[in-house]
């Protein structure tokens, strides 16, 4: 076991002697593609690291116990997860650290990371250090470092899962070979993964190549584009991508025969980097900084038209623009409505209308303020925009009923079958 290290406030660092000894860093999971990604690059890199995968009813039970029942469900989950493995016996907790992610907004996302650390001395595991996962200079350990080759394999990860997650999502449906697409997602997670450990496929034009194989194969998939309900779904990113803190969303719209439609991460990571620079047209602050962002920005933005370009070019729908999706908005939200997901999510919902998606489930954590307004507080304003539009807000807390949350989406889709019938008969 390595010597323990507190920094001037007590809090105990990630050292390099940790990661000399190969200790364990057990990672929340989120987005699966995305985030198996991102570990692969993490273990490129010399971390030891391992995405948990738990679910069940006794993940937010365990929360419950080690953070107040009045905050966030996603901090419930994702800190219960972390527990619940510690608790398990399968990791050497003195040879374990956990990673968590920290926007530096002003969301309560941001503050997870102290929860954890409370809950963990309140487990008994203060001897568990916490590396944050972020871009804003946060925290800093010793033993882990983002680096700017580190930060590219990362983005290229992101664009990737982007990428084959919409592939995915308008491919299952419709296939005839049931499992062709799911074989294909690990496919090439294996196959992007060995490609940047030999320290490739991150460049501009490794990307567009690779982006093109990718579609290349989905396309490949035989499909029977029969007419199915459309659903996108939108919300707080923790339970809009994961499958604990959703209760298996996207699977159960895929059982009810839908097309789902999923907005890529890569739109929230242009939203952050954008608000950044909104914040220093109206406020001021440090130029060197807005100027580093500003290339950041337009890096991401190159990155997002490779997206577009690849699944045109293979018969694919894309999203639109994250500039289009922003444009949305205007006259409707404030773009200083920017906690959490902000103006972003009534955004999403407004382009995934325009492009067919007109049923819609909002997933939102119980009491999530951004949620309720830019989300739950503008279907109403979103309907008399466009009569297309159905949207069911759903809560997602540790009291609420799976059976009940499903039945709400099922009558939103009750609807959506009627209009979909109405369209085939026109």
């Amino acid at each position: 076991m390595a010597k323990l290290v507190y920094d001037e406030t007590g809090r105990l660092i990630f050292t390099k002697e940790m990661k000399k000894e190969n200790y364990t860093i057990l990672i929340p999971m989120m987005a699966k593609i995305h985030f198996e990604i991102m570990k692969n690059v993490f273990v490129h890199y010399g971390y030891n690291c391992i995405l948990l995968e738990t679910e069940g009813p006794e993940i937010a039970q365990v929360g419950l116990k080690y953070v107040h029942n009045d905050t966030c469900y996603p901090a419930l989950l994702v800190i219960g997860q972390l527990i619940h493995a510690l608790q398990s016996g399968k990791y050497d907790t003195n040879k374990t650290a956990l990673m968590i992610t920290q926007t530096g907004g002003g969301c309560r996302a941001s503050n997870y990371i102290h929860l954890l650390r409370k809950a963990l001395v309140k487990a008994g595991y203060d001897n568990v250090p916490v590396i944050s996962l972020n871009l804003s200079g946060l925290e800093k350990n010793s033993g882990f470092t983002m680096t700017v080759p580190m930060v590219r394999r990362i983005s290229a990860g992101l664009i990737y899962g982007d990428m084959i997650m919409a592939l995915d999502n308008q491919t299952k449906p419709y296939e005839v070979n049931k499992g062709e697409s799911h074989a294909l997602v690990k496919k090439w997670i294996k196959k992007l993964t060995d490609v940047m450990a030999d320290g490739h496929g991150f460049t501009k034009n490794e990307l567009a190549a690779n982006l093109d194989e990718i579609a290349k194969d989905f396309a490949a998939v035989k499909v029977e584009r029969t007419p199915k309900i459309k659903v996108g779904i939108v919300g707080e990113i923790y339970v809009k991508y994961s499958s604990l803190g959703n209760n298996n969303l996207e699977e159960f719209l895929y059982e009810q025969g839908c097309e789902v439609n999923l907005p890529g991460i890569l739109g929230f990571a242009l939203f952050k980097a954008d608000n950044r620079l909104e914040d220093y047209k109206l406020y001021g602050g440090s130029k060197v900084k807005y100027i580093v962002v500003k290339k950041f920005f337009d890096y991401l933005s190159s990155l997002e038209a490779l997206i577009i370009e690849s699944q045109k070019k293979y018969g694919f729908r894309p999203n639109g623009t994250y500039a289009h999706t922003k444009s949305l908005v205007k006259g409707m939200v404030g773009y200083g409505s920017k906690m959490g997901e902000g103006w972003l999510l009534t955004g999403e919902m407004l382009e995934l209308i325009e492009s067919g998606f007109e049923n819609i489930v909002c997933t939102q954590p119980f009491g999530c303020l951004p949620n309720h307004i830019n989300g739950k507080g503008m279907i109403r304003p979103i309907k008399m925009a466009d009569q297309r539009a159905n949207i069911v807000a759903i809560d997602y807390d540790p009291g609420a009923p799976k059976v009940n949350q499903e039945n709400r989406i099922k009558l939103m889709l009750a609807v959506a079958k009627e209009q979909l019938a109405k369209k085939s008969e026109e």
